[in-house]
């Protein structure tokens, strides 16, 4: 099943700024200043529990979502998504990420999700193993490889972390499935081509972004470099 909602066709190089990093009291002005030039706009959901940070929920998004100019991309950091999970599809998620060590029955959360029109991820902390997922890949859309613990934007990218990225590509692969690759955490333009090359398609940059003083040079600079490394 590829679940296309505000998705444009064909995938290529996407990229997903992070609002985390952005003025969250300005939220819809923030989602703004990227609408032009983003694919996507990344939602972090945090519930303080899952991860030791508290951010926003599912009435936000709700209210973000009624006239958002771009696609959202939520990733879902939170102790419950059996539960929640479909509810952010309902809202107009175009994508809805989980996490697997938080779920107790991802093939019914992924099902939840495809069957209220968005895509299905499922979200991998650094220590956890992609192998995995194996057995998800048919109930998929899109692997996040998170490149930093999970929780507080504006960490440093952990290079350890490629090998892994070029596993979930391989395993994608393998499957015959159409599944997309993400990654988040400290991408910028020092790293985003090795991202790229290791077999990612999809970028989440919140610093990067939002710290820009031209976020939307910054994003196409970014999806410069990495159709570069992606077409060598």
């Amino acid at each position: 099943m590829n679940v296309t909602r505000g998705y444009p066709q064909p995938v290529g190089v996407l990229i997903s700024p992070s609002v985390l990093n952005s003025d969250l009291a300005r939220l819809a002005d923030e989602v703004g200043r990227i609408a032009q030039a983003a694919d996507f706009v990344h939602l972090d959901v945090m519930d303080n529990h899952f991860v030791p940070n508290l951010t926003f929920g599912l009435p936000v998004i709700e209210s973000l979502l009624r006239d958002c100019p771009v696609p959202a991309d939520c990733h879902l950091m939170i102790a419950d998504p059996d539960r929640w999970a479909p509810a952010y599809a309902e809202a107009g998620a175009a994508s809805v990420t989980f996490h697997v060590e938080a779920a107790q029955n991802p093939v019914a959360i992924c099902g939840s999700i495809r069957s209220a029109g968005a895509r299905a991820g499922v979200a991998v902390k650094p220590g956890t193993d992609v192998e995995d997922l194996a057995d998800l890949l048919p109930c998929l859309d899109m692997i996040l490889v998170m490149t930093v613990e999970p929780g507080f934007g504006g960490q440093s990218f952990m290079t350890d972390m490629l090998p892994k990225i070029r596993r979930a590509r391989a395993l994608a692969d393998a499957s015959g499935t159409d599944v997309w690759i993400q990654v988040d955490g400290g991408i910028d333009v020092s790293n985003i081509e090795r991202c790229a090359d290791a077999g990612a398609s999809i970028f989440v940059a919140g610093s990067a972004v939002f710290r820009d003083p031209d976020p939307s040079a910054m994003i196409e600079r970014l999806r410069a470099l990495a159709n570069r490394a992606s077409t060598r």
